[in-house]
């Protein structure tokens, strides 16, 4: 391709791009009737509960009722919070671990946030649910398969919506490449890979006072996550945070609408980093009893997955590891590739576009990515500045606010979480038997084939 040619390319691409119009939600939603203001309770106010707390708080559309956490320091934070932004202090329930029972028992919430440790997802979204509160859930995975189930089966029988609140989707780069795969600039998609490959070891040990790098402690000795985190660690071995990498490539595809998981095989390396960082750590060392424990959790985990419609997904867990983060996103189609090597920047990682890039070299995405840049990012830039996670908290709050002003279906779905979270008890069992095929449940119950995509189609979030 001559110059003259890419630079044609480049510049059609970028009037696709900014005359892309936002299709209109028509899909009927188990969601409430339209209201002006949503009246929010909040699930556990941790550090990752304080992040969503604080996009409510930006807000005057929403009013934060009441929020319910066993943990009285950081609902001390959570309080001081609210007060930063001049909000009235909502009512606290934390009477212990059930004590939030008693918020879902109010008449004067709409939905609830939960960004409760892992083992509370399925109780704690159930129930919420069962007392008819819309559920904006954290992400994880599953402990067991039939929590998937009982999600499923929950929110049908209610009739009562959850969304699983997985922000990677709504990454800048990786909703910019969304649109390049709607656009069809990789032709058909063939193989498509992410993950989480992130070095937690500070976050699974700490000494109690700051959560990052901090000490060698965990448990009850431990702050915010590595209060709990790091017992799964010495537990279950397999891909235990899927949905990070699973979510964004899922929606690429369409999983659940118009396509579907069908199968996957995990296996994992042996444990060696959590051992080997205790007895590193200067508040450590090899006579540190948390040197000396077995932990199940395989440094990394692959996990290969197979669809309905012909793709294959590769997911790499790599979270007790010296390494920089990156998700090692991937997306493969006959007409190109395009592959990120950091963190989402559109000048980070490498694309190429068989018609348009050199013969076999690489090209920078930044051009490619800023010309297929997200309707919903051109048209909410400023309003993300100052969220977190580069902007991407803003965008899956948002969606999951608009979603139940205006009574629509949530982008992600009651089905999305089932799925993503049966990767975690499926992989579990692979792995126990040397890498076996699992058969990934279609919690859609054949609804799949004709449901209609809606990931960032919808002028309404």
């Amino acid at each position: 391709m001559t110059h003259i040619n890419r630079r044609n390319f480049i510049n059609s691409t970028a009037l696709a791009g900014a005359g892309l119009a936002l299709m209109p939600q028509s899909i009927k939603a188990m969601s409430s009737a339209k209201k002006d203001k949503v009246r929010v309770g909040v699930i556990a106010v941790g550090l990752r509960g304080q992040l969503h707390l604080e996009e409510m708080l930006k807000r005057n559309d929403v009013e934060i009722i009441a929020m319910a956490d066993p943990d009285k320091s950081m609902m001390a934070m959570a309080q001081k919070l609210v007060q930063r932004f001049n909000k009235k202090a909502p009512v606290e329930y934390t009477n212990g671990n059930e004590d939030y029972k008693n918020l879902l028992k109010r008449d004067d919430i709409d939905a609830v946030f939960i960004a409760s440790p892992w083992e509370w997802h399925a109780p704690q979204g159930i129930d919420a649910m069962n007392a008819g509160k819309i559920v904006g859930m954290e992400v994880c995975g599953a402990i067991k398969l039939q929590d998937c189930w009982d999600f499923v089966n929950t929110s049908e029988k209610t009739g009562i919506p959850i969304m699983p609140l997985e922000n990677v989707c709504y990454r800048r780069d990786i909703m910019a490449v969304h649109n390049m795969v709607q656009k069809g600039l990789f032709g058909e998609i063939l193989h498509l890979q992410g993950g989480y490959q992130h070095d937690l070891r500070g976050v699974l040990f700490n000494d109690g006072v700051s959560p990052y790098n901090s000490g060698a402690e965990f448990g009850d000795k431990g702050y915010s996550e590595a209060k709990w985190r790091t017992q799964h660690y010495v537990d279950r071995n397999g891909e235990n945070y899927p949905t990070h990498g699973l979510g964004p490539v899922g929606t690429m595809i369409d999983v659940n609408r118009g396509n579907r998981l069908t199968a996957l095989s995990s296996v994992a390396t042996k444990s060696r980093g959590l051992n080997r960082y205790i007895k590193n750590h200067p508040k450590g060392g090899a006579s540190h009893p948390n040197a000396k424990i077995n932990y199940k959790q395989g440094d990394i985990v692959t996990t290969q997955i197979q669809t309905a419609n012909g793709e294959t997904i590769l997911l790499t867990l790599d979270t007790s590891s010296p390494r920089p983060y990156n998700l090692g996103f991937r997306v493969q189609g006959t007409d190109g590739i395009w592959q990120e090597f950091s963190e989402g920047e559109f000048k980070t990682g490498m694309v190429h576009i068989d018609t348009v890039s050199e013969k076999h070299h690489w090209d920078n995405p930044e051009v490619f990515l800023q010309s297929n840049d997200h309707p919903l990012w051109k048209r909410y830039e400023k309003d993300a500045a100052n969220s977190g996670h580069g902007g991407m908290d803003f965008f899956v709050d948002n969606a999951f606010i608009e979603c139940i002003k205006r009574g629509v279906e949530f982008p992600l779905d009651v089905y999305d979480l089932a799925t993503w979270y049966a990767i975690t008890p499926l992989s579990e069992r692979s792995i126990t038997e040397g890498g076996s095929l699992q058969q990934i449940p279609d919690f859609t119950r054949g609804k799949w084939k004709t449901r209609r995509a809606v990931f960032g189609k919808s002028e309404e979030y």
